[in-house]
């Protein structure tokens, strides 16, 4: 007979999820303050690879258009030199944004200082995007041909 209460392997699922955007949550939280001029540092980890940072990059950056509005602003991102800081200003540009890495833009244009963070947790990996209105988060499992979503997108707005 069985035991009513043991979990069954495929029951699994909801609970990874569940706790990917509990840590997705942790995380959010603890970024730093970002002041309307202020970048704070980014940084990803190496592990993720070109079409992996790609698929991140490209995701997150169609998320954060819906956000901030296509191409309505300058983003000032500074980031780390990784393949997902390289693979998110080419999004960037893809999605119309004229990006600043140099910290220096033009007097009149709009500014949006961007962050983001890409760690590894549990076999996924957890990718933030960081603006002094929004953040974005969201967990994605990667493979050596690219990266899907794992989770919801985890959505935080500044007022």
């Amino acid at each position: 007979m069985l035991n009513p209460l043991r979990q069954s392997p495929n029951r699994r699922g909801p609970f990874r999820h569940l706790a990917a955007a509990c840590v997705l949550a942790i995380l959010l939280p603890g970024c730093q303050s970002m002041d309307s001029g202020a970048l704070i540092t980014s940084a990803a980890t190496p592990g993720v690879s070109g079409p992996a940072a790609n698929a991140i990059a490209g995701d997150m950056v169609s998320r954060l258009a819906e956000q901030i509005g296509q191409g309505k602003a300058t983003v000032a991102l500074k980031q780390d030199g990784s393949p997902f800081g390289e693979a998110l200003e080419a999004a960037l540009k893809g999605w119309g944004y004229a990006v600043a890495t140099d910290q220096k833009t033009e007097s009149k244009a709009v500014i949006v200082p961007l962050a983001y963070v890409i760690v590894p947790h549990d076999g996924q990996v957890l990718a933030r995007l960081s603006t002094s209105s929004v953040e974005l988060g969201r967990a994605y499992t990667v493979t050596t041909s690219g990266a899907t979503p794992a989770s919801a997108l985890s959505l935080m707005r500044r007022g």
